[in-house]
């Protein structure tokens, strides 16, 4: 008989793990760990067993545009796949939405849904995607304090029924913008007294949404952000027909393929103003806010995917006389896959926390300005993270990490989404710099860093605390002197420093902790090798050293 090589195959997400179920048993009381357990427990094993066969079985299928009928009528209906309609039910029926906003654990309640969250988004081909959009939609309509739009929209956004269940589009990106909202085309006028919308919105994520947030600018209003604000609008009529909003087409993306992303023409839009008829971006911040947190957190779960069927396949594989799980240097690789990934993951959540607390009314002035910093800094680290982490994931399955129905390079694919949506790491190491101007420096995050190397005391530990406070400090230095060009060309080297630096005082802070209540070196293993990777990202490199790399690296390709 021919060799046939065993799968690698996936049990109970949340029994297996480890970095999970350690986080929650220090951050949550124990009453509440008990309470919310067996749901966690439920999802781990939907999302490790019926969902994720359900996945590997719906690989081929995408979402299909037709834009007209055998009539030759437009009707632009988007059909999405089997999977993402099973993703549908189930996250209403589990509140990932509800959870947040029913509010039943104070300021740990952000703690509870984005648990949930971050075992059902690996096995939904990006269902997360829509989610995270609908919470923040909800989150900003609350905030903005619309209160006929919260009567109409926010019961639909927050249902745990399907059929009453809504998401939500965020209808940003235009072409003459990306990241530069301020460039937005899209126009309002006032006619027969109601908003209409006239404009092109590039691409439009979860575009089978029944509502969405987006940002035009009123006739009349400056050109810049400052002159746009913020609209709802319903995407269909109480016909069930398309609100003169006509769909150009699905976007052929690298990744991401089952979320219906597209072209979209506003034709006379009817919409309703959220907030007032100027400063959009700043009403549109609360959702931001939220999407980002989703994407740190939907970053953590995809390398946790990754290393859990990379983990799986080390044991079954048998290469060179013995299995992968026995060779040192493939044992060697993961333990550093593993470090980077228990780094991101007890970032996103401290996001989490702060957000939870926050919403809470329990957040301190400092702890406000902690969010408003570390938001951004999570969102940028943890998406270059996965993306290395699910690269390295892919090698470590040798040619079958190459072959589409494994269901292994989807991964990969998707997960390069993570560093450019809601931000790329550029855009969103500066608004870490405006961030920090708006919080008055880095105090708060030197106190909070102190906070949570308070209680180390293992050697190796304390060794790690010491390195952690030099990074924040040369960090720190740099910024002092920094201006100009300099300033904003070491901008995502100091934001990477700071987060690598909250990230391993993090995991000492853990790793101190899970020493002494669940006798475990295995998180001080992830933190001496999270450490041995290196904090510190600051070099001198003024931005006449780029400048000169960079035209360098033009005339090379010229002579070529």
């Amino acid at each position: 008989m021919p060799f046939i090589q065993a799968p690698p195959e996936l049990g109970n997400q949340y029994h297996a793990d480890r970095t999970l179920r350690s986080y929650l048993g220090r951050a949550l009381h124990a009453d509440m760990l008990a309470e919310i357990e067996p749901g966690l427990a439920a999802m781990g094993e939907l999302a490790g067993d019926e969902l994720y066969r359900f996945q590997l079985a719906d690989r081929a299928n995408e979402p299909v545009l037709t834009q007209w009928d055998a009539w030759s009528n437009r009707v632009d209906r988007i059909e999405v796949t089997p999977l993402w309609r099973q993703a549908e039910r189930i996250a209403a029926e589990q509140g990932l939405i509800a959870t947040a906003y029913e509010r039943r654990h104070g300021p740990y309640t952000r703690v509870h849904q984005f648990a949930l969250a971050y075992l059902f988004t690996p096995s939904t081909d990006f269902y997360s995607c829509p989610l995270a959009m609908t919470d923040g939609a909800a989150r900003a309509l609350i905030a903005a304090g619309n209160e006929s739009l919260i009567e109409r929209a926010v019961p639909h956004l927050t249902s745990r029924d399907p059929g009453a269940f809504w998401t939500s589009g965020q209808w940003m990106t235009e072409a003459s913008g990306g990241s530069d909202v301020g460039l937005t085309e899209t126009v309002a006028r006032q006619e027969n007294g109601r908003w209409r919308l006239y404009g092109r919105k590039w691409f439009t994520s979860a575009a089978t949404s029944q509502m969405a947030l987006t940002l035009a600018r009123p006739d009349g209003n400056p050109p810049g952000g400052k002159g746009l604000a913020l609209f709802y609008l319903e995407t269909r009529d109480a016909q069930g027909r398309l609100n003169r909003i006509l769909v150009n087409r699905l976007k052929d993306k690298l990744g991401t393929r089952k979320v219906p992303t597209a072209e979209l023409i506003l034709d006379g839009t009817p919409a309703e103003l959220v907030a007032g008829t100027g400063d959009g971006v700043r009403s549109i911040a609360p959702m931001l806010n939220v999407t980002r947190t989703w994407n740190a957190v939907a970053a953590c779960a995809l390398a946790r995917r990754g290393l859990a069927l990379a983990h799986d396949y080390a044991g079954k594989r048998v290469a060179f006389g013995a299995s992968l799980a026995e060779k040192p240097l493939h044992v060697d690789t993961l333990a550093g896959l593993e470090a980077e990934s228990q780094g991101a993951f007890h970032l996103a959540f401290l996001v989490v926390e702060l957000m939870g607390r926050d919403e809470a009314g329990k957040a301190s002035v400092e702890q406000q300005g902690l969010l408003r910093l570390l938001t951004p800094v999570a969102k940028l680290m943890t998406g270059r993270q996965v993306v290395h982490i699910v690269s390295e994931v892919i090698e470590a399955f040798g040619g079958a990490g190459y072959v589409e129905d494994t269901g292994l390079p989807l991964l990969l694919r998707d997960a390069q989404v993570l560093p450019i949506w809601e931000g790329t790491t550029n855009v969103l190491s500066l608004e870490t710099l405006r961030a920090l101007d708006a919080v008055g420096g880095l105090a708060a995050l030197k106190r909070e860093i102190g906070i949570l190397l308070r209680g180390v005391r293992e050697p190796g530990l304390v060794k790690i605390s010491a390195q952690v406070e030099r990074a924040v400090e040369q960090a720190e230095g740099w910024l002092a002197g920094a201006t100009g060009e300099g300033l904003e060309a070491g901008a995502r080297r100091f934001a990477m420093t700071l987060g690598r630096a909250v990230e391993l005082a993090l995991l000492a802070r853990h790793a101190q902790w899970s020493l002494a209540e669940e006798n475990d070196p295995r998180a001080l293993a992830a933190a001496r090798r999270f450490a041995a990777h290196g904090v510190n990202l600051m070099v001198d490199m003024d931005a006449g050293d780029s400048r000169r790399l960079q035209n360098r690296g033009q005339t090379t390709i010229s002579d070529t």
